[in-house]
Formats: structure tokens, C-alpha cells, sequence
């Protein structure tokens, strides 16, 4: 019995991974938040890595959504074509390159002092109030990027540069990501789905770093509650993402990130004032 409460721990965990990771509301916030109802009975150790490590399974699902747009090997695409997607890739690495840097250079010292509520209810808040404020000031601006595919090689790196923001818990990855995206030039539409391809290298270095430090600090094998927690975990989060990638790319064809701005300001509240209650 106990082993089959965590495994629908394990699912629930994915859920919320999936629906948060890709909608800029900052999937931390909430982990950090479902923690403190839902609690896996493993090791601090190892909910450490799966946190990050559950992310895989969004990856996943970005493969499979655009692996027709992605794929430079696309039968179905002309030399022109393949060349874009190549281009494409290299704005991906650009963007990419600096939050690796500063996320393998300091991830012990940002799990140490910043994973915690009160700077992720502030990041909650303050991103919230700037989203706000950019969709109002912006309401009316003609975009000159309106696809990924338009992005020069030094606009890439500017977008990277504000994904660096992300690595501070509740700021959001993609929330960083699509505000530094607008600030410089580029369409709401544009800017999720070029959060969407930055994401699957900077997730899967984030996992695989997680899991190389788990190794190397000497928690060599899973348990069979971990192994199944994880194979839960990712695989909820894999399918609940792909509903998710798909309600916000028809999301932002019609409407503005305002609403998000306004449930972070929410939620925000929402953790100070249920952590300052029980403690």
C-alpha cells in the first residue's frame, strides 16, 4: 500500500511539473508549494536530482511536438529549409551557452541560499508586476521577430543573457525567457516557442548534472521506490506537458501573458502567507 501512495505522489508531482514547466508561472514556485502537502519518502538526496530530473519528460515532449521542425534531417524539407533549421540550432546553442555556464558555476551556492520560499515568493511577485507592466506598455507594438526562425545570432544571445535570470528559484525559466524575448523585438508567439527549443538543451544539462552530482556523492543505485517514482514522474510529465505546449501556443495567438502576471502576484502572496502561518 505504501509503495502504491508514492507512486500516485510520484504522478501528481508530474502533473504539476508538466502543466508548470512551460507556462512562465515558475514550475519551482509550485514544486516548492505541492512539497509541502505531498511529501515522496526518499532521500532529501534524491528529491533533489528528481526535481530537476523530472524535467526530462517536458523535454520529451518538445521533441515530439516539433521533431518535424527541429530535425535538419527532415526528408520532407528543401536544402534551404535544412539550412534554417541548422541556423536555427545555432541561435538555440548561443541563447543557451551562458545559463550552462553560470548554472554548472554555481549550482551548489544557488541550491544553498536561494531555494527557498521567501526568494521565490519575491521572484513570484516581482516577475508577476513585470509582465504586467510589459504587456500594458507593449499592448499595441507591431514585433519585428514574429518566428523563432527570424532571430539573429546576437538577439539569441540577448534572450540567453535574461534566461540566466531563471536560474533563481520562481523566477520561471520560461517566464525569463519570454520577457527578455518581447524586451528585444520579439513576438509573444515567437518568444514561447523559442523558450520551448532553448529548454532542451538547458534541461537536459540542468538533469544531467543533477544526476552526476547524485552519483559522485556516493548514492550509487536507486531503490526500486525511487526507480519507479522517477519512470512515474517523468512519464506524467511528459503527457500532461504535451496538453500544455499546445494550450499555450493557441493561448498566445489571442491573448496577452497579463493574466500570468496577475496569478504569479497571487501565488506569491499565497506562499508567504502559508509559510509565515505554519512557521
Amino acid at each position: 500500500m505504501d509503495f502504491i501512495f508514492e507512486i500516485l505522489k510520484a504522478f501528481f508531482i508530474g502533473v504539476v511539473q508538466g502543466i508548470t514547466e512551460w507556462l512562465p508561472v515558475s514550475s519551482t514556485g509550485h514544486m516548492i508549494l505541492f512539497d509541502e502537502f505531498v511529501k515522496l519518502d526518499v532521500s532529501p538526496e534524491f528529491m533533489e536530482m528528481f526535481r530537476v530530473v523530472i524535467q526530462l519528460g517536458s523535454i520529451l515532449a518538445v521533441v515530439v511536438m516539433y521533431f518535424g521542425r527541429l530535425n535538419p534531417w527532415n526528408p520532407a524539407k528543401s536544402p534551404l529549409e535544412k539550412k534554417e533549421t541548422w541556423n536555427l540550432w545555432l541561435k538555440i546553442v548561443i541563447a543557451a551557452v551562458s545559463a550552462a555556464i553560470v548554472g554548472i558555476l554555481f549550482d551548489d551556492l544557488l541550491d544553498e541560499y536561494l531555494y527557498n520560499y521567501v526568494v521565490v515568493a519575491a521572484m513570484l511577485i516581482l516577475y508577476g508586476v513585470v509582465f504586467i507592466v510589459i504587456e500594458r506598455r507593449n499592448k499595441n507594438k507591431v514585433y519585428r521577430v514574429t518566428e523563432a526562425e527570424g532571430l539573429t545570432n546576437m538577439t539569441a544571445f540577448k534572450i540567453g543573457c535574461f534566461q540566466m535570470l531563471s536560474l533563481i528559484p520562481g523566477t520561471s525559466r520560461s517566464g525569463s525567457t519570454i520577457i527578455g524575448s518581447m524586451c528585444v523585438g520579439v513576438s509573444r508567439t515567437a518568444a514561447a516557442e523559442f523558450s520551448f527549443f532553448l529548454a532542451l538543451p538547458v534541461m537536459l544539462g540542468a538533469s544531467m548534472l543533477k544526476i552526476a552530482k547524485y552519483i559522485l556523492d556516493g548514492a550509487v543505485a536507486f531503490t526500486g521506490v525511487e526507480v519507479m517514482t522517477m519512470i512515474v514522474g517523468i512519464l506524467t510529465a511528459f503527457v500532461v506537458s504535451l496538453v500544455s505546449l499546445k494550450f499555450l501556443v493557441g493561448f498566445v495567438r489571442r491573448h496577452s501573458f497579463e493574466v500570468f502576471g496577475w496569478y504569479r502576484i497571487a501565488l506569491g502572496a499565497a506562499v508567504i502567507v502559508y509559510f509565515l502561518a505554519t512557521r
